[in-house]
């Protein structure tokens, strides 16, 4: 059986200025684990809206399991604005469908067989969300894993959330800026891989996966340090391309991968991501080789 993986949180419309794609970070991570082989499912709610339809629509159509829940808040939106370089900015509309998610007992059921579940700092931002995130963990096996994609966004984030986040995850997922905030957070010392092993010790993490655009990406556990640089691809834009490295990461992993063989994997997947538009790009993924 393929082992189920969740990414819990928002679900949401990126909305440029060429029209809308499906996005959040937990419905990418569910979507790209999904096409590396394991049964990627997302949690998260919409509105009874027209963009809550096509959501919907959208995930089935790309054949991804998932519980989303309908709320009488309105559908989640972010206006993206990408420069040059394919780099987005963000603007998160407040108060939406998928900061009121209700913990369910069709919820507990899937928790209960959970292998791994991603979740970030934005979808906890409302108390309803937060509790629900919560309450999955508490009802997930013991030994399963829980990757915290740190995601930080606008002002949708503080030290205690983080600091809480961090201490119920086995794995920190952040980019190079991510790090630098977290850096002045906690005040982390040295270069890049010690202020990697000192979030290690201080949150008693056992990955912490670290991306760095065009500058290449580390992952470091324990015993190892590995890393890649990036591989050179003409850029679409960069919208998804580290939801997508740590779904190809952690599906890679949870189907027996080692670490570099899973970091290797992570890296040519969001690298053909960044060729494509959208956070969500059709393609098997098994095939990907760069």
């Amino acid at each position: 059986m393929k082992k189920i993986i969740v990414g819990l949180g928002e679900i949401l419309w990126d909305v440029f200025p060429t029209g809308k794609v499906l996005g959040g970070a937990p419905a990418n991570f569910a979507y790209h684990v999904n096409q590396s082989g394991c049964e990627g499912y997302v949690v998260s709610a919409v509105g009874e809206d027209k963009l809550g339809r096509e959501v919907l629509k959208n995930i089935s159509d790309r054949k991804v399991p998932h519980i989303i829940q309908k709320t009488g808040y309105p559908t989640g939106t972010v206006k993206i604005i990408v420069d040059r370089n394919g780099v987005p900015s963000y603007e998160i509309t407040e108060d939406v469908a998928w900061d009121h998610i209700e913990f369910t007992p069709q919820m507990e059921k899937l928790a209960q067989n959970t292998s791994a579940v991603c979740f970030g700092t934005l979808a906890q931002r409302n108390e309803v969300s937060r509790k629900t995130i919560s309450r999955f963990f508490e009802a997930m096996p013991a030994e399963s894993l829980k990757v915290y994609d740190i995601n930080l966004r606008q002002h949708f984030y503080s030290k205690e959330l983080i600091e809480r986040s961090l201490r119920i995850s086995n794995i920190l997922k952040l980019n190079d800026e991510e790090l630098d905030m977290v850096s002045k957070l906690f005040i982390l010392s040295g270069n890049e891989s010690e202020q990697c092993r000192q979030l290690m010790r201080d949150f008693s993490l056992e990955t912490v996966v670290l991306t760095k655009g065009t500058e290449g990406s580390r992952i470091v556990t324990e015993t190892a340090n590995s890393l890649l640089p990036t591989p050179k691809v003409k850029v679409k834009d960069t919208v998804g391309a580290g939801d997508a490295f740590t779904a190809a990461f952690i599906a890679s992993y949870m189907n027996g991968g080692s670490m570099e063989t899973a970091h290797r994997y992570a890296v040519n997947i969001a690298a053909y991501v960044c060729t494509k538009k959208g956070a969500m790009p059709p393609c098997d993924y098994t095939n990907v080789n760069l």
